[in-house]
């Protein structure tokens, strides 16, 4: 990309608070930015060849959206914790295996989009986001989900494809959770621990797609419970 035409870019984010260049086979993350830390609020780099984000990416203080999708990154640098306003991280369609610990010191984040990366395991440092709304992990590798899911205060865990074969009973204790997809994994009726239909908040459980057919669950003790709050949630958005 020609160097008048970022400078076109720059000079507009100045005014705006707004960078976004998809598309545009970028290979490094541009470090023309660094001018307009004080100014950056929403950053969008998605369908690029971004193998790398820099250390500086910490610098942006003011920076409250940040989506890279579809690029080429394999792992996210421990400054990126340092994004204070930070309430959208938009990762899907990377390479990313795990997060840095330091991801947990965005307090202020809301949603996190991790789709389409190749994690193999939960990610277990993100309980002290206490904003947290939305965590996407569809299309990864994950096999299991862990006693620790119980301290996320997310309100929508998306688990769709993925290897899931192991549901720890903890989830049910998830404070805020409301939403759990499991769609498409290698769940058996037994996989299912019943305190998520009898003794949890959640009111749409998404299980389609698993080792058995979902209109078993009725079997399951707790499934009346869950269909009263799925009642319930469902007159409540008609």
């Amino acid at each position: 990309m020609g160097n008048s035409a970022l400078k076109a870019h720059l000079e507009t984010s100045q005014k705006t608070g707004v960078f976004q260049l998809t598309g545009k086979s970028l290979q490094e993350f541009p470090e023309e930015l660094q001018s307009l830390t004080a100014n950056l609020r929403t950053v969008d780099l998605s369908n690029n060849k971004i193998e790398v984000l820099p250390a500086f990416i910490g610098s942006f203080q003011q920076l409250k959206s940040l989506t890279i999708c579809s690029n080429k990154l394999t792992s996210l640098p421990a400054e990126i914790g340092k994004l204070k306003k930070l309430e959208t991280l938009v990762l899907n369609g990377n390479h990313l295996q795990q997060l840095p610990v330091t991801v947990g010191q965005l307090r202020t984040l809301r949603t996190l989009g991790l789709a389409g990366n190749q994690f193999r395991e939960f990610p277990n440092n993100l309980g002290s986001l206490r904003h947290l709304d939305v965590l996407d992990l569809s299309r990864n590798r994950i096999q299991s989900v862990p006693a620790e899911v119980a301290e996320l205060q997310a309100i929508e865990i998306n688990l769709n494809q993925n290897q899931i074969s192991a549901l720890s009973p903890e989830v049910s204790r998830c404070p805020r959770l409301k939403v759990l997809r499991l769609e498409e994994n290698c769940l058996e009726l037994v996989s299912i621990p019943t305190s998520i239909l009898s003794n949890s908040g959640i009111s749409l459980l998404s299980l389609e797609g698993n080792l058995f057919e979902v209109k078993k669950l009725r079997d399951l003790d707790g499934y009346e419970k869950y269909m009263e709050r799925f009642t319930a949630t469902k007159k409540k958005f008609a």
